[in-house]
């Protein structure tokens, strides 16, 4: 075959992938290609991709896990109310993941008081939320729209001031979390924390 029939085939082979979604422009490897033009006739693109080329576009593709994973996670971060996104722990959450892991230990009364934090946090966070959510997307679509700076000022300053209110949510719920619970069981929550982010522990929550 010659190269221009190569050419030509490559362009139309990578414009069907990317119409089905499995990859973007220009990112069908060499060997890719080879494998497409040596499999047998009756074999579709998929079928042949999933031989030895699978490995090489799945990091690529949209629906992999990692990708997959790595747009949850901006999803959330476009979704929070909060003003720091990153950083401080949700600690009422936390606390939820292990509630009567024996090794966490809570008692009682320990349980009655952070159920209580728990609903005060949960409750001001829901009530804050959706409008955050709603100047944000309000302002994003008026600024990409031709809207002036000036005239998005207001609502910006008030979308930092509820962002800030939920951050000041978030830190009572911390430090009233931290004030119920004894030392060990702190410790116990940032052990599992910073096992989670993959980072040691430095007994500072």
């Amino acid at each position: 075959m010659s190269e221009m029939k190569v050419l030509i085939l490559f362009d139309a082979i990578e414009a069907i992938l990317i119409e089905k979604g499995i990859c973007k422009p220009k990112i069908v490897s060499a060997a890719s290609i080879g494998l497409l033009l040596a499999a047998p006739a009756g074999n579709s693109g998929m079928q042949m991709m999933g031989q030895g080329g699978q490995n090489k576009m799945s990091n690529n593709n949209p629906y992999c896990p990692h990708k997959m994973g790595k747009n949850k996670m901006a999803g959330k971060k476009q979704n929070s109310p909060f003003l720091i996104k990153f950083g401080l722990p949700h600690m009422t959450k936390m606390v939820m993941q292990h509630w009567d892991e024996p090794a966490f230990a809570l008692t009682n009364e320990q349980k009655e008081q952070l159920l209580k934090v728990r609903k005060e946090t949960m409750g001001a966070v829901i009530q804050i939320k959706p409008e955050v959510i709603a100047l944000r997307n309000e302002i994003v679509s008026a600024g990409t729209s031709g809207a002036s700076a000036d005239s998005l000022k207001e609502k910006v300053e008030k979308l930092a001031s509820l962002e800030a209110n939920a951050t000041m949510v978030q830190l009572r719920c911390i430090e009233k979390t931290k004030e119920i619970l004894n030392k060990d069981q702190l410790l116990f929550l940032l052990s599992h924390r910073k096992n989670r982010m993959g980072m040691k522990p430095n007994n500072n929550m």
